[in-house]
């Protein structure tokens, strides 16, 4: 073969070879790009179904939050009115006991249409919403509960507030029904980069093989992880568990 034929199979092979070589390119390319694309449509369906699952749970709670406060709260406050506006009859005095006991049932009313009502609901912060949890728990005894908000509050879309609020809650339900614990410290700490959210009791604790928290803690990680989020939960038995959240402002 003659410098000139090599020449002619150079000048062919060349092009063919780039030609193959841009096609295999393009076509890795393009697997990347579809498994990318697979993979946004599943991590979009996945958000939108625990989206939709944390919002029926956030609903159930608060519906069991209402019967509570119905039958502890304020059902009580109306007995006792009652049972002030009968001695009232004797004793016209007490009427002032009485008017005190309705308006503070009334007040309890009114607390508590924040949480039949929806559209109040949708449009409460991430903090307004702890603050009322907070506040219930200490209203109805069942812990004594604090809660602190440092920095400058840092606005949250509408949808990550309600994932972020559902961990928690699964967290204080866990407290509330298990841990024996006497109190409860909230701390959400917000800086320009991000939430740090923490919550400890001092209740019981837990070890890894608990069955009761198994489920709980892999729910609340589950759903940590879909909004990009940082969850560590921490316990030492007798001593207490502490949750540790950081979720980054895009």
């Amino acid at each position: 073969m003659d410098e000139k034929e090599i020449i002619i199979i150079a000048a062919i092979a060349i092009p063919i070879s780039l030609v193959i070589i841009v096609i295999v390119l393009f076509s890795v390319f393009t697997r990347r790009k579809n498994r990318l694309l697979r993979e946004q449509a599943e991590a979009k369906k996945a958000f939108e179904r625990e989206l939709a699952e944390s919002q029926i749970e956030i609903r159930e709670e608060t519906l069991r939050n209402i019967s509570w406060e119905l039958h502890d709260n304020i059902g009580q406050l109306m007995t006792l009115a009652k049972i002030q506006a009968q001695m009232a009859l004797e004793k016209p005095e007490m009427m002032i006991e009485v008017s005190e006991t309705i308006g503070t049932g009334i007040d309890e009313l009114r607390a508590l249409s924040k949480l039949i009502n929806p559209e109040a609901l949708k449009s409460l912060s991430l903090r307004e919403a702890v603050r009322l949890e907070i506040e219930r728990f200490n209203r109805l005894k069942f812990i004594a509960a604090k809660l602190t908000v440092e920095g400058t509050v840092v606005p949250i879309e509408a949808n990550t507030q309600i994932i972020l609020f559902r961990i928690l809650q699964e967290f204080f339900s866990n407290t509330i029904k298990h841990s024996k614990a006497s109190s409860l410290k909230v701390v959400l700490n917000y800086t320009e980069e991000k939430l740090t959210i923490t919550a400890a009791d001092n209740g019981v604790g837990f070890e890894k093989d608990d069955d009761f928290m198994g489920i709980g803690l892999k729910n609340m990680k589950t759903r940590a992880k879909l909004i990009n989020s940082t969850l560590r939960i921490d316990s030492v038995k007798g001593e207490g568990t502490a949750l540790l959240l950081k979720y980054k402002f895009a």
